[in-house]
């Protein structure tokens, strides 16, 4: 080392350029370690980022699909959304836990990655991992956007759908095809089906307008198992506007759809059995409240669409694995 400081003190005595030499000289190695923990530990945030990435989708992807009763290929999606969602590299998905009686899966993602720099202090690899998990259910209670309700008895006569019943006979869902054609949904006074009385409305004063919140027609809160207000007459809530109706068209809602009904006029209520995912395309609630092709007219109330298949990201309406299956869904990542 004597000759080092030979030169050091060579240098410093006769030049600052010869100094500034010997000082880079030195720092390299601490420049190569700043190099390598600025760039790799980059691309190993950069990987984490895609894998928590294809986690999610992988979880949402497969509480879609089970909502749809349709949980056959949780495997092969896990691994699939791992793959699209890395840039670079190999990506594993994997199913670390799943209950589909409850709802839940687990998706776990995985790569490993090589460094480029972090060899020169012995570190040529790491291994990364990401996980994310989602529950599915169907709605159990929320907020509606349209203060509308409809039996499953006219769901069945009106839209075609096949009601699902338990060896008791009690309804517990329908049988909502992948695909459904757009059909007129009359309200109980001009629907011309068997699932009312004489006076073809269920409720004495009711037509089938719930009553929604006082500060928005598009409110109306509801719970499975519980009841809801009748808003009397014919005609819409007081507090609706055509704007309130027009917004939602083209649009799929979660209309509640009721199985008992009791009391009379502004006393009336539905008691709610369930939600059903309807695609609104068409409207018509009187003159003024009408969309631009009304599918009905004069006296009668009606609105066209179909009843779907649908999931759901929405927070606004809370759901379980056991609430009745309508067709809609809920799904939401829970980590």
């Amino acid at each position: 080392m004597q000759w080092l400081r030979t030169l050091l003190n060579t240098r410093l005595t006769n030049t600052d350029s010869g100094a500034s030499a010997v000082i880079v000289a030195l720092m390299m190695v601490p420049i190569m370690i700043l190099a390598a923990l600025a760039i790799d530990i980059g691309a190993m945030h950069a990987d984490r980022q895609q894998l928590q990435t294809g986690a999610d989708a992988g979880a949402l992807a497969i509480a879609q699909d089970c909502a749809r009763e349709d949980c056959e290929t949780t495997a092969a999606t896990a691994q699939t959304m791992a793959e699209v969602n890395l840039n670079s590299g190999e990506a594993t998905g994997s199913i670390s836990a799943f209950d589909p009686t409850a709802g839940e899966v687990t998706v776990e993602t995985g790569t490993t990655r090589e460094h480029w720099f972090a060899p020169i202090i012995g570190v040529n690899s790491t291994r990364l991992a990401a996980h994310s998990s989602a529950r599915w259910g169907y709605p159990t209670g929320g907020t509606a956007v349209l203060p509308l309700t409809f039996s499953w008895c006219e769901l069945e006569a009106q839209a075609g759908i096949t009601v699902v019943r338990d060896e008791t006979g009690a309804v517990t869902g329908v049988d909502i095809p992948e695909s459904t054609p757009d059909e007129t949904i009359y309200f109980t006074k001009a629907s011309e089906t068997e699932c009312t009385g004489p006076s073809n409305n269920f409720l004495p004063g009711g037509f089938g307008w719930l009553t929604p919140s006082a500060q928005s027609c598009g409110k109306t809160d509801s719970i499975i198992d519980g009841w809801v207000g009748s808003d009397t007459g014919n005609n819409v809530p007081s507090i609706c506007t055509d704007a309130e109706f027009q917004k939602w068209v083209g649009k799929t809602v979660l209309l509640p759809i009721f199985d008992e009904y009791t009391g009379t006029g502004s006393g009336g209520e539905y008691r709610v059995f369930g939600y059903g995912a309807f695609t609104l395309t068409e409207y018509y609630f009187a003159a003024q409240y009408r969309s631009s092709t009304p599918p009905c007219g004069g006296a009668d109330r009606c609105i066209r669409g179909s009843f779907d298949r649908f999931v759901d990201l929405t927070e606004d309406f809370d759901y379980s694995p056991s609430g009745p299956r309508l067709g809609a869904a809920i799904v939401a990542l829970t980590e």
